[in-house]
């Protein structure tokens, strides 16, 4: 069965959904004050191609660390609902239906949390899930990073992990991506395709001649102007999620 790997974030998903989540965390009350302008030092790391990841998993993590896994998880609903869904690229989505209505078995790979990527992907229908994987200490996670992060060449050493678990092959494979990160797993696959790409992603993919996709962001404005209009919760109330 031919294989469509997509990333998530600026792929499928007209945002970042880590930054998404750190905007949700601030807002609920969960995390401090300035904790979205701590993540915007970092993505600019990232899109540098300089950021260490551990220390971005444990920024990330450190104001969940009194939350169970459990209570982590019972926040995702709401997340999702208010920051993910009306984020989709609508080209995304009718994409992603069409290779299922084909019988073609899509997988999301991110380097993103798992517990994050997994929600999502529960929202797109699609099972298979390849991210960061978080150790769990005691009932919660503790920061680190369990096993190799799905991360620049860390994605192709987990793909091929999971080939071989799920007995399946690259042969015929796609994948889209934005991100120069991901050249490691699009140089791997048959079919590389670029969705809405970085400055230095599509200088490469335009000298190589892969396919380019530039996808209409959905209108946020309605999403926005309710997320401005809503109250945070208290930590009493998070508690009762």
């Amino acid at each position: 069965m031919t294989l469509v790997i997509f990333d998530l974030d600026e792929t499928l998903l007209a945002g970042d959904s880590c930054t998404l989540f750190c905007q949700f965390l601030e807002e609920e009350g969960i995390a401090p004050t300035g904790f979205l302008q701590q993540d915007a030092l970092m993505m600019a790391r990232y899109h540098a191609q300089t950021l260490v990841l551990s220390d971005y998993i444990q920024f990330l993590m450190e104001p969940l660390k009194p939350l169970s896994v459990a209570e982590v998880g019972a926040l995702m609903p709401r997340f999702i609902e208010r920051y993910i869904t009306p984020r989709f690229y609508p080209e995304a989505l009718q994409l992603l239906a069409d290779y299922q209505q084909q019988g073609v078995r899509p997988l999301i790979i991110s380097a993103t949390a798992e517990f994050i990527v997994t929600a999502i992907a529960e929202q797109l229908g699609v099972s298979d899930v390849l991210a960061i994987q978080l150790q769990v200490e005691g009932n919660g996670y503790n920061g680190e990073i369990e096993g190799i992060p799905t991360f620049r060449d860390g994605k192709v050493a987990r793909l091929e992990q999971w080939l071989e678990a799920q007995q399946e092959s690259m042969s015929g494979a796609l994948f889209y991506s934005d991100s120069i990160n991901d050249l490691p797993l699009l140089e791997q696959v048959e079919n590389p395709v670029v969705a809405n790409p970085d400055r230095q992603l599509l200088a490469i993919a335009l000298q190589r001649h892969w396919p380019v996709l530039n996808w209409t962001a959905p209108d946020l404005n309605n999403v926005l102007s309710t997320q401005t209009h809503e109250q945070p919760k208290t930590r009493q109330e998070q508690n009762h999620v």
